[in-house]
This record gives C-alpha cells, sequence and structure tokens, in this order.
C-alpha cells in the first residue's frame, strides 16, 4: 500500500485507535525488539532494554509534496522558499512542487486546488492571507491530504494537520528583556520603537511583547513610529523619528528588512548616541553585530526556516513517521519556534542560516 493511500485513510476514519506504546526515541518506524529478562513476578532485576531507535533521514517512500507561499518581495519571504527548497533537496524521497510565488489570494486557492487535483501527498502552505485560504486548506484535508500551515495562521485550526509559528509577541518579549538588561538601572532612558505595519496582528503583538517586557524592568517606550517592512519605510520612519526625539538611549526596531532603511537614515542624521535592537534576524544585520563598531547590538530572531521545517513535517506525515526526538507517536499539530537574541556572543551560530536584507 502506497504512503498516499495510508495517509488518505488515516486522515478519513475517526481519531481515537490506540497506538502500540513504543519507547524514548522512537520516531514512528518499526521498533527495534525490546529484549524481556524479567523474572516472572514483576521485578525486572538486572534486567537490561534495548532502546527503540530509528533514523528518519532514511529514504523511505517517495513522497510528493506540494508547496505554496507569497511572492519573494522582501528577504524574509525569500529566505522562506529558498529555505523550503533547499530542505527538500536534501532527501532523494520528496518531489517537492513549487508554486510560482504570489500576492494574488486567488491565484494561490487555485494553486493549492492544483495540488489537490494532481494527488499530492502533502501541501505546505504560507497563506498570503489566512482567512482567505482556509477554505481552499480544508478541502485538501477532507481529501486525506494532510496540509502543514506556515506562519500566517488559518481561521479554522481543522484547515491544517499541523500549524508551524514565529513567536511574535515573544520577539517583543526578548528585545524588551535584552534592552532591560543594558538599561534597566536608568528609569529615564529613552526608549524608541519603529514598528512595522500597526494594523497587522503580528506588528501588535510584537508591540505588546516589548511593552510587557520593559515594564518589568520599569521601562516604556517613549517615541514609536510605524514603517511598513521596506526599506524606504523604514528610512522615512525613522528620519522622522529622529526628528522628534532629541536623545535617544535604544532602539528596536521590528524588521531587518526595513532595518536597512533605518540604518540609512541614522547615519544621514549622524546620530549615535543610541544603541540599535534589530528584529527577524537577517544576515547583513548580523554583520553589523559582527564588526564591533555599529549601533547594532542585536537582533531578534524570526526563523526563515519555518517552511523549510514545514517540508521536513510533510515529508514525516507522508510517510507516517514521526519526530525523532519525541515520545509521542505522532507529529505535533502546533509547533511554535523560539525567538532568541543574536549578540556578538552568539552571532556564529546563527549567522549561516540568516536571510540576506
Amino acid at each position: 500500500m502506497s504512503a498516499r493511500t495510508t495517509t488518505r485513510r488515516r486522515f478519513a476514519v475517526a481519531a481515537g485507535v490506540s497506538a502500540a506504546l513504543l519507547l524514548a526515541g522512537c520516531t514512528g518506524n518499526t521498533p527495534e525488539e525490546v529484549e524481556d529478562t524479567s523474572t516472572g513476578n514483576g521485578d525486572t532485576g538486572s534486567a537490561t532494554t534495548q532502546q527503540a531507535s530509528s533514523n528518519n533521514d532514511e529514504v523511505g517512500e517517495t513522497v510528493t509534496i506540494g508547496f505554496s507561499a507569497p511572492a519573494a518581495d522582501h528577504g524574509w519571504m525569500a529566505a522562506i522558499t529558498t529555505a523550503a527548497q533547499r530542505e527538500a533537496e536534501k532527501y532523494e524521497d520528496i518531489d517537492l512542487r513549487i508554486a510560482e510565488g504570489t500576492n494574488d489570494v486567488n491565484l494561490q486557492i487555485s494553486q493549492v486546488e492544483t495540488f489537490i487535483n494532481e494527488g499530492v501527498d502533502a501541501i505546505v502552505i504560507l497563506p498570503f492571507d489566512g482567512a482567505a485560504l482556509t477554505g481552499v486548506a480544508l478541502e485538501a484535508m477532507q481529501a486525506g491530504i494532510p496540509v502543514v500551515n506556515v506562519d500566517r495562521e488559518f481561521s479554522d485550526p481543522n484547515a491544517a494537520r499541523v500549524t508551524i509559528l514565529g513567536d511574535n509577541y515573544g520577539m517583543g518579549v526578548s528585545a524588551g528583556q535584552y534592552i532591560c538588561e543594558r538599561l534597566g538601572g536608568q528609569s529615564d532612558a529613552v526608549i524608541a520603537e519603529i514598528a512595522g505595519i500597526d494594523n497587522l496582528p503580528l506588528t501588535q503583538d510584537r508591540s505588546q511583547g516589548f511593552a510587557d517586557a520593559l515594564s518589568e524592568c520599569g521601562l516604556e517606550v517613549s517615541n514609536r513610529v510605524a514603517g511598513d517592512f521596506t526599506v524606504q519605510g523604514g528610512e522615512s520612519a525613522t528620519a522622522n523619528l529622529l526628528q522628534a526625539a532629541p536623545q535617544i538611549d535604544a532602539i528596536w526596531n521590528h524588521d531587518d528588512d526595513q532595518g536597512v532603511g533605518v540604518m540609512q537614515a541614522i547615519e544621514n542624521a549622524g546620530r549615535d548616541e543610541f544603541f540599535v535592537v534589530g528584529g527577524a534576524g537577517s544576515a547583513n544585520m548580523m554583520r553589523e553585530i559582527q564588526s564591533g563598531d555599529s549601533l547594532v547590538e542585536a537582533t531578534v530572531i524570526y526563523p526563515s526556516t519555518q517552511a523549510a521545517d514545514g517540508i521536513r513535517l510533510a515529508r514525516l506525515l507522508a510517510q507516517q513517521k514521526a519526530m525523532a526526538d519525541l515520545v509521542e507517536v505522532e507529529v505535533p499539530r502546533l509547533i511554535q519556534l523560539y525567538a532568541p537574541v543574536v549578540t556578538a556572543e552568539n552571532v556564529d551560530q546563527y549567522i549561516d542560516s540568516a536571510f540576506e536584507s
């Protein structure tokens, strides 16, 4: 029976079938035999148990994965698709079909419908608009095709078998905690914030996390502007901020793509009395950190590897495997990635996987 047939059967039947108990480290493949040296009275004495093990990277049955994402109109989004493609290329048992990146909701819906009609084994999608793509994702799930939803959530959780998210609120918290560590003893410190697009929930979440973290050390945002996640928007918003605030101690910029414009505006203004914390984790901002003579001291990661993780999980779902480091015998429904702070101390750990703005 093919991976596709068995996957569809598993998704079509009701939940509740009990699974065999597997030992820690099992990945959902057949476990190795366990040696039973019990004495028969419940006392295992000096029994040794051979732990089940398996390697999810071993070649399995080839599975076809459809991938769709918005247009690569800035560095982070371009990295999403590139990382997904590179991850698929590591596995000879993945046939990846990539739809052309688009910001047209109707076109993206059509792309997913094509995947359904082609009978792919799994779909990984970063929707341009999560709510708008919910209906067609539900269609895929009802057809027995597991959907991995990346970054922008569907409005119905049943539209995805797995949802992989960054942590927007956590980004704000991480940025705020870093600034607290640097300026927490200065109750009069002037903190500035350069947000992205204010009417987006992700921007609101980042700002709320930032405010909450700052409040824990007695600080607050004194000056705030919003760009639009573009270089031009970052430069314009920062120029306005610098004119309005003659003295600043720290700036948190939500997005490293717009950060290129932010840094240009700072250079144009000749200001250097503050330090800058970036957001998203671009390679160019990490190089600024590495240089040791930049105003950029840190950046907060918003992983551009989310879709690459989605490809890996889609492969596991289609091949009916689980995650190797979990005891659980099914892939989790929700995975939220951490938002670490990158500084001079740990930048070498992150820069190789960073995206270019």
